[in-house]
């Protein structure tokens, strides 16, 4: 059985979707904190069982039978690592044949203030005596483009990733590499460094916006502090607007780079072109 956390997530539906294109439905497992909310899922013939990173009973009971585990990686700031191992404990005592994590670029090097705990997560993975991959994911295109509509409304972009050229892909590419991996009859690689096949500052995404929009967006880049204001004065929580403030702060620099092609080539097909992100988004 193929188990997949968080799978009524936005990440874990695309994983299941891909995986149901490669494997029978009846050998996957939708493992989620609230089943209520993958109803859809079961219809296709997913088996979906209650497990919750908090409660390693219920995690132990969603892995029975398990033979590669996917773990995405909690949205819980501060505590996904102690929810992390409840999961990596579990698929142990399941004897998995593989345990693959949702981890972040180069995150044995990243500067990424999140990249922290994905460290933290990737000893335990690899502490657990477990086959494993780690599918470090760059940047997700979506970041940006969800929120482009607001940006078109108040004629700019703002971020603060200065000149920092970023590698992102789509969610679904990632979902594709997981699946991939996962649906594997043969060995796996322990890291994968996915990142977009191609780079953009968040300057070039101002320009094709305002190409597909017809309307000028600039990009205003900010000082970090101050990129962090503005994303709180339009509602998002402090910790989380200064957790993405320090991402594009380090992108800046360079963090959300990559030009291995990693991804693409293990998808079998280029990634998402910034035009065609934009382009969905509007």
């Amino acid at each position: 059985m193929i188990i997949v956390t968080a799978a009524s997530g936005q990440l874990g539906r695309l994983v299941i979707a891909e995986l149901l294109k490669r494997v029978p439905a009846e050998n996957i497992v939708a493992a989620v904190r609230d089943p209520a909310k993958a109803v859809d899922l079961a219809d296709q013939g997913v088996l979906v069982r209650h497990a919750d990173y908090n409660d390693p009973a219920s995690l132990d009971a969603a892995f029975e039978g398990a033979t590669k585990v996917l773990l995405i990686s909690s949205n819980d700031l501060g505590n996904r690592v102690s929810q992390h191992r409840n999961v990596i404990d579990a698929a142990a005592r399941a004897k998995a044949g593989l345990l693959a994590y949702t981890s972040v670029l180069h995150a044995d090097s990243s500067t990424l203030g999140l990249a922290g705990e994905h460290r933290a997560t990737e000893e335990a993975v690899r502490a657990s005596g477990l086959p494993y991959s780690l599918l470090r994911n760059g940047w997700y295109v979506e970041n940006y483009t969800v929120s482009l509509g607001g940006a078109i409304a108040h004629g700019a972009l703002a971020g603060g990733a200065g000149e920092g050229r970023i590698s992102a892909a789509a969610r679904a590419d990632y979902a594709e590499a997981a699946a991939v991996v996962l649906a594997s009859s043969g060995a796996v690689e322990q890291v994968y460094e996915l990142a977009g096949d191609t780079a953009f500052t968040l300057a070039e995404l101002a320009a094709e916006v305002s190409r597909q929009s017809g309307k000028a967006i600039p990009f205003h880049n900010l000082p970090q502090k101050d990129y962090a204001e503005l994303l709180v004065n339009v509602g998002l929580p402090a910790p989380l607007a200064d957790l993405i403030a320090d991402s594009d702060a380090q992108a800046a620099q360079g963090a959300l780079f990559d030009d291995s092609r990693t991804l693409g080539k293990l998808i079998g097909r280029p990634t998402i072109s910034l035009a065609d992100a934009v382009k969905a988004a509007l």
